[in-house]
This record gives structure tokens, sequence and C-alpha cells, in this order.
């Protein structure tokens, strides 16, 4: 019979143990204790969104796997649109420099993140539903595989999602398309017409208070023409930071230009009917 004194000091073990931080080893499922943010490190406003683009699938990462008992079988092409809602955490310093599912190293500086079947790599567009932050990232590792999250984020981009402070956070995750190879992207043939009137469409929020802290951004960096438009879809109402208006391929891409500075994002060009 265990006794009382073993019994409180196995308890204390137990809570103490199950209080730490995890990191999970991705080619195992395995988790470790005291993973977190680094010391330093670059100013994520420096850091930049993935850019998507058209790649070969990874050799490791994309065949069936099994972990804690599961088995879980990675789809092979990716579904271009498909979004997920759902929990998401992120992983930091004792995974930095390890391999990835992928085969490639973890940086915790880079926007990246993991997913239990999306192929490796795919892209993702990531919105933390607590602040409207939005954030592009690079898929190349497996995970996460604790507690039913859908998404794992590396340092950086959950810094800038604003998921460190808070551990997890409700995201929703949209696959994001590549272009093609030699296949211009739509929205670059359609500033070709000279007649046509666009905006760039730098943010859209649930709270009129983020977009106003946007504008102001964009002022003090000296963005011109910044207008804040008030849209209802369904029951909510979205605040869009939008510049404009702009004619011209080469002004969008000055324009763009001013606006990635500020952000690190790239703007969604909109067209004005008239």
């Amino acid at each position: 019979m265990i006794s009382i004194r073993r019994f409180i000091t196995l308890f204390i073990l137990l809570t103490t143990l199950t209080g730490c931080s995890v990191f999970r080893d991705s080619s195992t499922g395995a988790y470790f204790e005291d993973d977190g943010p680094p010391t330093g490190g670059p100013d994520p406003a420096s850091v930049a969104n993935a850019q998507p683009r058209q790649e070969p699938l990874s050799r490791t990462g994309n065949a069936p796997y099994e972990v804690y008992g599961v088995r879980y079988v990675p789809v092979r092409e990716v579904p271009v649109g498909h979004v997920e809602i759902g929990e998401a955490s992120w992983y930091g310093r004792k995974f930095h420099g390890r391999t990835t599912s992928s085969g490639e190293v973890y940086d915790m500086f880079a926007m990246t993140g993991a997913h239990k079947t999306l192929p490796l790599p795919s892209y993702l567009q990531v919105r933390n539903l607590a602040n409207d932050r939005e954030v592009v990232i690079r898929v190349n590792d497996r995970g996460p595989f604790l507690g039913g999250r859908i998404l794992d984020l590396s340092y950086m981009a959950a810094q800038k999602l604003g998921v460190v402070e808070t551990g997890t956070a409700q995201v929703q995750i949209k696959v994001v398309d590549s272009v093609k190879r030699g296949q211009a992207p739509v929205q670059a043939i359609a500033l070709d017409n000279p007649e046509a009137v666009f905006f760039l469409q730098v943010g859209s929020f649930r709270l009129a208070s983020n977009a106003d802290r946007l504008k102001s951004d964009l002022d003090q960096a000296g963005v011109v023409g910044i207008r804040i438009v008030p849209v209802r879809i369904g029951q909510n109402l979205y605040y869009r930071v939008q510049v404009g208006p702009v004619r011209g391929a080469a002004k969008v891409r000055s324009q763009r230009g001013l606006v990635m500075n500020v952000t690190g994002m790239e703007p969604k060009v909109v067209r004005e009917c008239c």
C-alpha cells in the first residue's frame, strides 16, 4: 500500500511536470519540458511572410505515420481554399536547429509551421481569431499531437500573431495557392488596363481600434490615400484598411512596396468599379 507521504510526493511531482511547457520531437512525436521563447532575435516587424511558390513534395514526411497509437495519412495534393478552425500552439528554442519531418532544419525565426496531414511543403494563411492578425506560413513539419490542436507555429509566426504570450489561440487556417512557374497572376494581368482603378487592401479587422492602429502606422510611414471601409459580411462587421485609389501597374508596385515595409505582408489588390 502506498504511504500518504509517497502519495503526496508523487502528486506534487506530477503537478509540477504537467505545469511545465512542453515541446515535441517531430520524428517521434515525443514531448520535452521547458520549451520557450529565445533571448533576442530579429524584430518581428522585419520578418516577411512566407512567399508561396510551387515546390515538389518533400522526400520525407509525406508517407502515412503513427504517433501515440494514432495513424495519420497525409494528403498528396494541396486542397486549395481548404479551411480549418481550431487551436494553435507554438514551439521554440528547444527545437531550434533540429530536423523537421520534411528533413529541413527547424528555424524558430522563420515563418513556418506544423500540420498533421497537409502536404510538406504547403502554404497557409493563418488568422488569430482573438485579434484578427494574419500571417502566411510554410508548413514543413508534422504536429501538433497534443490536445486536439490543429497547428503548431514557429516562434516567429506565433510572435507576429500574438500567440507567444497566450501559449495557444483559436485560429483559422486557409490553404494558399501558389503561382505555377511561367504563369502570370490574374492580378498582374488586370493591372495592365490603364483605365482600371485599384485599392491595396492592407488588412481587415473585426475591431475598429485595430484598423485605426494600422492606419496610424501607415500614416507615420508616409503612405497616402488611406481609408477605412466598413463592410458587413453576414452578421459580422469588418473594417477594411485600404490604400488608393491607384492607377497603373507601376504605381501599384510602388505603393505595395511601401505597405510591405510597414506590415511585412503583401496587400491584396482590389478593383474599384468606377
